[in-house]
């Protein structure tokens, strides 16, 4: 399975930048010891004297503008690292899903960055990120169909399964799941990517019992 950005993606937001990790995992309940670096995460924001301050974060303020390049207002459709946040300053925990999807959910809010997670088994061959097109829509995970017209997306074979924004019930993590894709989506260039592919893998194998694990950058 190949990663690529489209060239007219590329064109139109030339900082973006993907750092994708593939593994094995053994998808179960967060354990304590993940749920405390959870609260630990949540707590270091609400220390902060303007929690609010972090929503203008190079990273955030990065997707936004690449957002806005591609010509979907980021006030209605925002980078899930943004969404997380504000749930979290919004005095809510982050939402307990999966030992794998909260792994993702901490480097996302730890990152600033968007992160995609995909079931591998339900991918149909190479993964490209690009614009959406008119009519193209899809079931966001526990949203409704997703107008992803003028949206970064990743697609396969079978067409949008991803975004920076929400991915789709079709390539979701579940149970079940025994070998992800996860894809940090930097809109302000490659620099960061290294460092939080690291600390996912990390969680990955501590948490996730995760194995043959997998890193690269792509720009």
């Amino acid at each position: 399975m190949k990663l690529s950005i489209d060239p007219g993606l590329k064109k139109k937001c030339p900082s973006v930048a993907l750092g994708w990790v593939t593994a094995h995992v053994r998808t179960a309940d967060s354990s304590l010891e993940l749920l405390g670096e959870l609260d630990l995460c949540e707590g270091g924001i609400l220390k902060n004297t303007d929690p609010r301050a972090i929503l203008e974060a190079p990273a955030i303020s990065a997707t936004r503008a690449g957002y806005r390049a591609l010509g979907k207002d980021p006030a209605r459709y925002r980078g899930s690292a943004e969404a997380l946040l504000r749930r979290i300053i919004s005095g809510k925990h982050f939402p307990s899903i999966n030992c794998v999807v909260d792994i993702i959910n901490l480097v996302s809010v730890e990152s600033r960055l968007p992160i995609g997670l995909y079931d591998l088994s339900k991918v149909q061959g190479d993964i490209v990120f690009r614009v959406g097109r008119r009519g193209e829509t899809y079931k966001g995970i526990g949203k409704f169909d997703l107008n992803l017209e003028d949206l970064p997306v990743f697609c396969d074979a079978a067409g949008p399964h991803g975004s920076p924004t929400s991915d789709s019930e079709r390539t979701m993590v579940t149970s079940s799941t025994e070998s992800v894709a996860a894809i940090l989506i930097s809109f302000g260039g490659p620099q960061p990517l290294e460092v939080w592919c690291r600390r996912m893998t990390g969680l990955m194998e501590r948490y996730a019992e995760g194995r043959e694990l997998r890193t690269e950058i792509v720009t």
